[in-house]
């Protein structure tokens, strides 16, 4: 796994505990969220191209 794909990971995971953390908080907004699973699926599109 190369450092930018390592770096969307931990980005990925970041972003899903400060979206969490809001939920909890301050209550659900679906934009986060929608936000947070682009971010996913790009980074599984990341870490996909370089297993290929």
């Amino acid at each position: 796994m190369s450092g930018s794909t390592k770096a969307m990971g931990v980005l990925t995971v970041g972003a899903l505990v400060v979206v969490t953390g809001y939920t909890v908080a301050l209550g659900s907004n679906g934009w986060l969220w929608f936000g947070w699973v682009v971010l996913g699926l790009v980074t599984v599109g990341m870490v996909a191209s370089r297993g290929a």
